[in-house]
């Protein structure tokens, strides 16, 4: 079954405090909102299952329509209902980031710069010192414990955020928490410099057990399939452009243009298009040759929003064979191609 309770916390860093691989261990953050409200947000730093070093992610530029989707939220904490759409994050069909880009580090060594903690530690130790940085906690909320202190900062009532990392493709007795759209990760905004260039930075983490081809249900790694994250350059098709807001009148001829990167012809007979909402459109059956590219119409109801999205290119057999995302800056200038 998914994770109890999904959302996002809202709050301003406070404090920190790094624990040793003879503790938990986890990188603990002090959190308060806008209303005085304590909490902690525990960040994993190491892998109860083996291997053990965490895979991880850093876009200190994030852009991505993910962003915008948090708006309207308030301080504090926001359970997010599943599905796709809204700010939820899903390692998998948000299109957050490429996994093969993802890198391990221990979680506490000796020496600066080298461990997971430094890190975290980074960023997060920039938005301690500037009040007007806010960070974003995806996870899953514990408390409110009226009775019980935090038992790391000391606060009460005892109230935060775990599994502040990928919660789907888990193995063994973690295979409980599988869901889909109910990543846990930290986003933090820093404010801009007087002319609105906010700036975010996104911090994504998964274990290195965890599968990335993940049932759209119940989140569980697909069996008989090669669930792992691709290699750097493995993916032979792949989205490079979309044409989001195309001149003219509505109905828009919203079209998505493939590459072949690859040295020998893929059929791509019963490939589909999805975008954000998972409404997909059919490609062509044929081959497409090495290096060839295949200009897509979206049909069947697909649709590009002109306010940011995502577009997901899936294979015959249903699984992920690429995505890209773009925002609504990226989509506002009429007849012009996003190029990813």
């Amino acid at each position: 079954m998914p994770l109890k309770t999904y959302g996002v916390l809202i709050t301003r860093a406070v404090g920190t405090r790094r624990e040793g691989a003879a503790e938990t261990p986890h990188y603990q953050i002090h959190l308060t909102d806008d209303h005085g409200v304590h909490y902690r947000a525990a960040v994993n730093v190491l892998s109860q299952r083996k291997p053990a070093d965490l895979l991880y992610l850093v876009d200190d530029d994030l852009k991505h329509p993910i962003t915008a989707r948090l708006d309207g939220l308030t301080g504090g904490w926001n359970t997010l209902p599943p599905g796709p759409g809204g700010p939820n994050l899903d390692f998998v069909r948000g299109n957050l980031f490429d996994p093969s880009h993802m890198r391990t580090l221990p979680p506490d060594v000796s020496g600066p710069d080298n461990d997971l903690a430094d890190l975290l530690d980074h960023y997060v130790r920039r938005a301690v010192d500037d009040p007007d940085a806010r960070l974003y906690v995806f996870g899953e909320r514990f408390g409110p414990e009226p009775a019980v202190k935090d038992k790391v900062f000391g606060f009460l009532p005892g109230n935060g955020v775990h599994d502040i990392h990928m919660n789907q493709g888990n193995s063994g007795r973690f295979t409980s928490d599988d869901g889909v759209w109910q990543d846990g990760g930290l986003l933090i905004r820093f404010p801009g410099d007087g002319q609105g260039q906010e700036r975010w930075v996104g911090i994504f983490l998964a274990f290195q057990s965890q599968g990335w081809h993940t049932d759209d249900v119940t989140g569980h790694t697909l069996p008989d399939v090669d669930a792992s994250r691709p290699a750097p350059g493995d993916l032979p098709v792949r989205i490079v452009a979309a044409l989001v807001n195309p001149a003219g009148p509505v109905p828009e001829h919203e079209t998505v243009t493939l590459l072949n990167a690859s040295a020998a012809p893929v059929d791509v007979t019963g490939w589909r298009l999805l975008d954000r909402m998972g409404q997909a459109s059919p490609l062509p059956a044929g081959s497409l040759a090495p290096g060839a590219t295949l200009a897509v119409p979206l049909t069947n109801g697909a649709r590009l929003g002109n306010h940011g999205g995502e577009v997901t290119l899936l294979d015959a057999a249903g699984l992920k064979a690429h995505g890209v995302s773009y925002t609504a800056q990226q989509a506002a200038r009429e007849g012009w191609w996003v190029v990813f």
